[in-house]
């Protein structure tokens, strides 16, 4: 986690709060893009092996090429919900959390380039 600390250092406690608020309001999209997203393809699977509606018995059986396409999709879709969508929420707060600390000696000594 270096980039609180090297946009404090060289440009200022500003820079920092734009740094910031950018990683909030990216890191908060991205984060529920990738629950959703891990959350449909891990369900497509399931979907598909239920056979419960028309489209999904017209899809194939188990090891057709829809089942296998479903399975690659679970593999990954499950990792992306369960870890990869709640780590953004940590990062974040760690970022936020980093700059607190650090804000005093930022006002004192930030913005080497910008002063």
């Amino acid at each position: 986690m270096l980039t609180p600390l090297i946009v404090g250092i060289l440009f200022g406690v500003e820079t920092l709060s734009g740094v910031l608020a950018g990683a909030l309001v990216s890191g908060v999209q991205i984060a529920i893009s990738a629950c959703n997203i891990g959350g449909a393809w891990d369900n497509a699977k399931k979907y598909i092996e239920a056979g419960a509606s028309e489209h999904a018995r017209t899809l194939g059986p188990k090891g057709s090429d829809p089942h296998k396409a479903a399975v690659i999709g679970y593999t990954i879709g499950d990792p992306l919900k369960d870890t990869s969508g709640p780590s953004l929420n940590i990062l974040i707060k760690l970022m936020a959390v980093e700059s607190l600390i650090f804000a005093p000696f930022f006002a004192a000594h930030g913005g080497i380039i910008f002063k």
